[in-house]
């Protein structure tokens, strides 16, 4: 049965193996056998009802990285609901490939044919289809205008949403509120490590160097170096490693790939990795090659998925095109994503992260010229909790330290624990955008917004 799979690499339907020679089996029969070999983890089920296809989950790494154009017939995206990325058929194999224990995935190392087999404007790890939807939906100017007019037009939003939302998928506990007042009025959270602050200060540096130098960044070493320095300050136990190649050896936890070690090999690797990127055409194929390529290569000592993340919004300032700030990404979506190129070198998963997330962002900043779907349903299902938790806050006359701690109790009783962050995320959003002409709709009277805006801006 598994050979009989094998020989369609590409996944076989039940119709295509009862076709097949050698299989003397009826329809029901074939069917409960592969369904056991599912539940054994032997095959992966691609697709619904007739479409469904199966494929031998080893075959996964043996891939092509390079994407067609338009994906398979049978793809059917899955979705877990609101307020999450929604996957291709082969993001969803490769999902399930890469949460397999680590003692079943096979350790590898750096594949340099990796980055020598991508052909700039030749390759193309994003469909031409989804490039011009990002297009249209990016595009936030009209005319000629200089490079970094509108990430200057947004550039306060864009500091607390894209140093928050990195720093946040590192692992950093900030929330969005405490971020807004650690950047605004440089308050420190209480009972939070100096160095999450650290972090956030560090993405606001490099955000304000894009903006700032918009017409002379570019993939080279003074712009990627720099942006490592700048992110990397006052946290890597050696001063001399920001901004500078790696010249030790990495690892990585979770995952059972090994970086390169040697510093020649890594600088030659760099050097290559620049040169393609620099090439590259299309804005939104050039950003997500560096999301691709700069943390599978792990040239800094560490920061490396940080840098990739904002050196991924180079040809998007450049281009006056909404910035990437990774709203919403949940942090295991896009860390399953970088496993499946760092240990399969498949970039599927990551680019249905990325196209999700740049989704987010466009919504976010108002640069979307067509609907990208229904309101969201997270925002409609809570709505009356949310309302709550805003109109407690006014109420009570809390400033922003006593609002963050008071949202995140009250979102434990709110919400199931799964939905605690985004609820809080949410709620957060709608207290920094609160102003006297919108107040209304929490049913907060004047008098009590005025009292607390008084005490809001205190801190």
């Amino acid at each position: 049965m598994l050979h009989a799979v094998e020989c369609h690499p590409g996944g076989a339907s039940v119709r295509v193996l009862l076709a097949g020679a050698g299989l003397d089996l009826s329809k029901r029969t074939l069917q409960r056998r592969l369904d056991h070999l599912v539940n054994q983890g032997k095959l992966r089920a691609l697709g619904r009802g007739r479409a469904c296809h199966y494929v031998r989950i080893q075959n996964l790494p043996e891939s092509t990285s390079v994407l067609r154009e338009e994906p398979t017939s049978f793809a059917s995206p899955g979705d877990r609901g609101p307020g999450t990325p929604r996957w291709s058929a082969e993001g969803e194999a490769l999902r399930f490939a890469v949460r397999q224990p680590q003692s079943l995935r096979r350790p590898v190392g750096y594949q340099r044919t990796f980055l020598e087999s991508y052909m700039p404007n030749r390759t193309a790890y994003l469909p031409e289809a989804l490039r011009r939807k990002l297009a249209d939906q990016g595009r936030a100017t009209t005319g000629e205008q200089p490079a970094g007019t509108h990430l200057r037009r947004i550039m306060d939003r864009l500091l607390i949403d894209l140093s928050w939302n990195s720093s946040r998928l590192e692992g950093n506990t900030y929330s969005l509120l405490e971020t807004q007042r650690l950047l605004e009025q440089g308050i420190l959270a209480d009972g939070k490590a100096a160095r999450e602050a650290q972090m956030i200060l560090n993405h606001k540096a490099a955000i304000e160097m894009l903006a700032e130098q918009a017409e002379e960044i570019g993939f080279n070493r003074y712009t990627l170096c720099n942006l490592h320095a700048l992110l990397a300050d006052n946290l890597l136990p050696d001063a001399r490693a920001c901004g500078r190649l790696r010249r030790c050896a990495v690892g990585i936890t979770g995952t059972v790939f090994h970086p390169l070690e040697n510093p020649a090999a890594i600088e030659s690797a760099f050097d290559l990795l620049l040169e393609k990127a620099e090439a590259i055409g299309d804005a939104f194929e050039q950003a997500f090659f560096v999301m691709v390529h700069l943390p599978y290569l792990q040239p800094f000592e560490d920061v490396n998925k940080r840098v990739s993340r904002l050196a991924a919004n180079i040809p998007l300032v450049q281009r006056n095109l909404c910035p990437l700030a990774f709203v919403d990404v949940p942090q295991e979506d896009y860390i399953h994503g970088l496993l499946a190129v760092y240990e399969l070198n498949r970039v599927e998963l990551l680019r249905d992260v990325f196209e999700w997330a740049y989704e987010r962002s466009c919504a976010r900043y108002s640069a979307v010229r067509q609907s990208i779907g229904d309101p969201d349903l997270f925002r409609l299902q809570h709505r009356e909790a949310m309302q709550r938790c805003v109109a407690g806050v006014v109420r009570n006359g809390l400033g922003p330290g006593e609002a963050a701690r008071w949202v995140a109790e009250e979102a434990g009783s709110a919400v199931d624990g799964s939905a605690r962050a985004r609820f809080i995320e949410l709620v957060e959003t709608e207290l920094m955008q609160l102003h006297p002409g919108n107040f209304a709709r929490f049913r907060i009277r004047p008098s009590e917004f005025a009292a607390w805006q008084e005490r809001w801006k205190r801190g």
